[in-house]
């Protein structure tokens, strides 16, 4: 036996062949890999591998493990999930990556990685293919930069030769990419590990590619009856330790194996802190802000002074009599149903494996299956006493009730590793957000000079009245949702919310000055903002739409203002009938409803009707502020109104934040911010008169529009041509974009001549089924694609309560039907 030297960190013991003549291929000796003791410690990044055999009826047992193991890493093969396993899925302090087998029952692989190891998945896979596999990228802790890949594969028995060869190159992949870690269950029997042979053909292939990519296999003993399938393969051994074999996972016919990765965990250690408002006081703070004179204090102050004043103030208070406590902290909390005896038949089931371990006899095998059966049941049992006790309380206390059915509820994922415009892959939140913003920002427009013919006198149909009083203040002070994220001034909607009677007042005296002055605090003009993906791949930058989180005090104001605009708007009728979006007594419904009732009529008359879908592009992100202010006055709203707006605009500053990281801040150019409270009516403002000139139907619900007309000659198709051609002007003017691949162009009726259309010189594509507002239209109005796509979701929500669900209480079932089943079904009927 000899040691050879591949290259630095590498280290293999090479021992003699066999059958297969494979007598090269590198294996590592068990007890050489648990000799890097010196690395190891409570410190290490522990993980752990499964073959579940269908995780559905084991994840209460994972979930145990997880918290009582607090396992960074878990990787489980045949989860047999789908696209209805959304609920009950996701492990408290864990980012989930999972691949679900595509088209046939079982299989799929997941990946559970502790969210301090900052996970991001890596496109090594192909979409298309069918191999079950994932990859991911993880933070060590050794050095700054140091990053382990992560792939997690399991390769059924019956694999094609196409399928195998893609896992091979996957690993081929892999094994570029600095240290790399791969485990699964890849179904080789036949490989011998002790003398690193085979008897098959694919055997032999399997340990070519890991002889030729210089890795190793580090699990020794059988993880199925007398064969090893389950394996941890890495390029570098000297990175792992103590690899063990251990009991299964419920019923599973495969046994965990767990080990370590020689490394400390990359722990957030931000000195971000969030309040602890269980221990607040705020009687104490109540009783110091009822004794200052506000107009006292406030004196002789402009707007900007006294909002930072009483901003100072609350800080100072607050700091005082609410303690803080670390942002990130471990999230590993214990499940809700987890009870003494689940405690104690879990160590049961793992000593009597243990027993079975070391004289594996038929009667300790026999005592083991029972245990395992005990602890089983001893789960279902706990899970069922939780739930029966949460429905007896979900009258009384509803809070617990949606507390509990939230944790089962998929969970919104992280931004993951983005792509920069030469390929780099970013994986530092800093860098993510830096990116992100720097796309953000370049959707924003620089608006050209207004032309003579935009010039316009204020009507000054708004009036001043009673809008801002303190009593109103008050109002929207007591319905400010505690829930809601702190904007950039740092002042929490719960402090706001708890201390409304004694803040009103100064509120008041801020905002009456603020809208006098048209001085808007440079608090509120700042944004936060979250990136939100939309569909498509998640690390293309142009994927993610901004969410701005703005001042809560600022949006109390915006509020106020928005109920004056809109009381206006509707004593006016400023804004068109034609508009449906953010209005009072508007919704999707009445334009769905509205728009194809005159298509039906027309269709069931034999009349043919060419409808235009049009998408604007970045429509909120790109509105010209000057020229919104010039509509804002020519639709009547008053000076004030107009020059509180103006300077709420002006000179706007906004930065991305990712997982607590703040990207530079950076000038906001154009739009309206998508989360403020008035950014929807400025918008519909802006857009009001869209209609004026044209012929056809038009029917908008924000930004987006349709046009519809009856075909019956030449001139008709004109006409509707001619509509296009001006509202391609009308955009020019106002210097909005279309979105040219997303208009489309849909012809009903049997004599439909099915004209071309064209768009700023762009003919329009044509459609026969289109998603308009939620609900899916197609060339013959029929129903039957919409009603079977509401049935599916329906369906699908309903698999996940009963899977997410033990209970079967009718005041836990008919809640949860109500509220997310039914509104799939009823959804604009």
């Amino acid at each position: 036996m000899e040691t050879e030297q591949i290259a630095e960190g590498f280290q293999f013991r090479l021992r003699g062949g066999g059958a297969g003549g494979m007598g090269n291929v590198r294996t590592v000796e068990a007890c050489n890999v648990k000799s890097h003791s010196a690395c190891v410690g409570r410190d290490n990044i522990k993980c752990m591998l499964a073959n579940a055999r269908s995780l559905n009826n084991k994840m209460g047992e994972l979930e145990v493990i997880a918290y009582t193991k607090q396992y960074d890493i878990i990787g489980i093969t045949e989860t047999w999930w789908d696209e209805t396993h959304d609920w009950a899925v996701n492990l408290n302090g864990y980012t989930l990556f999972r691949r679900d087998r595509k088209h046939k029952k079982g299989g799929g692989v997941c990946l559970y990685v502790n969210q301090d190891l900052k996970p991001n998945i890596t496109q090594l896979e192909s979409d298309e293919g069918n191999v079950e596999s994932l990859w991911v990228n993880i933070s060590l802790g050794n050095k700054q930069g140091s990053q382990l890949l992560v792939g997690i594969c399991y390769k059924p028995p019956n694999t094609d030769n196409d399928e195998e060869e893609q896992l091979l190159e996957q690993i081929r992949k892999a094994a570029d990419h600095g240290s790399t870690l791969i485990i699964g269950d890849f179904n080789y029997p036949d490989i011998n590990w002790d003398s690193g042979t085979s008897n098959s053909a694919k055997g032999i292939r399997f340990l070519n590619i890991l002889n030729d990519t210089f890795m190793s296999q580090l699990v020794e003993t059988p993880t199925r009856e007398d064969n090893c399938l389950d394996l941890v393969i890495t390029n570098n051994v000297d990175l792992f330790s103590n690899i063990n074999v251990k009991e299964q996972l419920g019923n599973s016919d495969h046994n965990m194996v767990t080990f370590e990765i020689n490394s400390k965990k990359h722990i957030h250690k931000g000195h971000a802190k969030i309040y602890n408002f269980k221990k607040a006081n705020f009687i104490k703070i109540k009783e110091a802000l009822n004794v200052i004179d506000w107009q006292k204090l406030f004196h002789g102050k402009n707007t900007e002074d006294k909002w930072n004043i009483f901003k100072l103030t609350l800080e100072k208070y607050t700091s005082q009599y609410i303690p803080l406590v670390n942002k990130y902290k471990r999230n590993r909390l214990k499940p809700m149903w987890l009870s003494r005896k689940v405690t104690k038949e879990m160590k049961s089931k793992k000593k009597a494996f243990k027993v079975f371990k070391s004289d594996k006899s038929e009667a300790f095998y026999k005592a083991y299956r029972v245990a395992n059966k005990a602890c089983k049941n001893a789960i279902r049992w706990a899970k069922l006493d939780n739930e029966k006790e949460i429905a007896k309380e979900s009258k009384t206390n509803p809070k617990r009730f949606f507390r509990y059915i939230n944790s089962k509820k998929p969970k919104s994922e992280n931004v993951g590793s983005l792509k920069s415009e030469s390929g780099l892959l970013l994986t530092e939140d800093q860098d993510k957000a830096e990116i992100l913003n720097d796309y953000f920002s370049s959707v924003f427009i620089k608006e050209k000079p207004i032309t003579g013919d935009m010039k316009f006198i204020n009507k000054n149909l708004l009036t001043q009245s009673d809008w801002l009083t303190q009593d109103k203040v008050l109002q929207k002070l007591n319905n400010v949702n505690v829930n809601k994220a702190t904007g950039p001034d740092g002042i929490h909607p719960r402090v706001l919310r708890e201390l409304c009677v004694e803040i009103c007042k100064p509120l008041l005296l801020i905002f009456q000055d603020s809208f006098i002055s048209g001085i808007v605090p440079e608090d509120w003009r700042k944004a936060d903002v979250v990136p939100i993906f939309k569909k498509g791949l998640k690390f293309v930058p142009g994927n993610y739409r901004p969410m701005s989180l703005t001042s809560v005090a600022g949006k109390v104001f915006e509020g106020l203002l928005r109920d004056n605009i809109q009381e206006f708007i509707g004593r006016y009728n400023v804004i068109g009938k034609n508009q449906h979006g953010f209005m009072k007594h508007r919704s999707c419904q009445t334009n769905l409803i509205t728009f194809y009732e005159e298509v039906s009529r027309s269709i069931d008359q034999g009349v043919a009707v060419d409808v235009i879908y049009l998408d604007f592009a970045k429509a909120f992100d790109t509105v010209p502020h000057k020229r919104l202010l010039f509509k804002l006055r020519k639709n009547g709203l008053d000076e004030n109104t107009c020059s509180w707006i103006e300077n709420w605009l002006k000179d706007r500053v906004q930065r991305v934040v990712i997982n607590g990281t703040f990207s530079r801040w950076t000038p906001v150019v154009s739009g309206v911010p998508q989360g403020s409270v008035i950014g929807p009516i400025l918008f519909n403002l802006f857009i009001n008169y869209l209609e004026i000139g044209i012929e056809s139907h038009v029917s908008v619900f924000a930004d987006d529009t349709k046009l519809g007309k009856e075909i019956q000659c030449e001139q008709d198709v004109t006409s509707l041509q001619r509509d296009l051609d001006r509202l391609g002007d009308w955009a020019l003017k106002w210097q909005m974009k279309f979105n040219l691949d997303k208009c489309k162009v849909m012809h009903f009726g049997v004599k439909n001549t099915q004209a071309i259309y064209t768009l700023n010189g762009t003919e329009l594509g044509k459609s026969k089924q289109e998603k308009d507002l939620g609900i899916i239209i197609d060339f013959k109005l029929s129903n039957n694609v919409q009603c079977q796509t509401a049935a599916a979701k329906a369906s699908k929500v309903l698999a996940c309560i009963k899977r997410g669900v033990h209970s079967r209480d009718e005041n836990i079932i008919l809640p949860l039907y109500k509220s997310m089943v039914r509104p799939h079904l009823e959804y604009a009927v």
